[in-house]
């Protein structure tokens, strides 16, 4: 018996759809960033990009569990000596790009290197309901419901 590697041209990749209105934000990030890297696939080959392509729309929608909604704080540098910048997730969310929690998480979920960055041009997400891609037939995944504690209880 031989392992098997896939080829860049066996790899067959899906499209998928995610509604992520009322998903706890970690544990949607933990399934999209496994869906990117193609891990859920028995042909998963950890040098060759044979994930799916991932839309997720409703994003400003998403939500955090326990207090990180006002505390949990987004750093960067701005390359100036002193240059330390922050937010919180609430300024981001109620901001001009919503998006960006989500996409963060994602990223901060994928190994990094030049695959992670080829896999997350992968990843579409959207602050709306609207998405542009409808001409590629996306399957719809409803993460909410494969869990319990996928949705934020009261």
């Amino acid at each position: 018996m031989k392992t098997h590697s896939t080829k860049v041209a066996e790899v067959e990749k899906k499209w998928i759809l995610i509604d992520a209105e009322g998903v706890v934000v970690g544990r949607l990030a933990a399934f999209v960033a496994n869906r990117l890297r193609g891990k859920h696939k028995p042909t998963f080959t950890p040098h060759i990009d044979d994930g799916d392509n991932v839309i997720i729309v409703n994003a400003d929608k998403v939500v955090l569990t326990g207090k990180k909604y006002e505390n949990k704080k987004y750093y960067w540098h701005t390359g100036h000596p002193g240059g330390i910048k922050e937010r919180t997730a609430r300024a981001i969310i109620e901001g001009r790009f919503p998006e960006r929690v989500l996409e963060k998480a994602v990223q901060r979920m994928m190994p990094g290197g030049p695959l992670s960055n080829k896999q997350l041009k992968n990843l579409r997400v959207y602050a709306g309901s609207e998405h542009p891609h409808e001409a590629q037939q996306p399957e719809t995944v409803d993460v909410k419901s494969m869990n319990a504690k996928n949705a934020k209880r009261a």
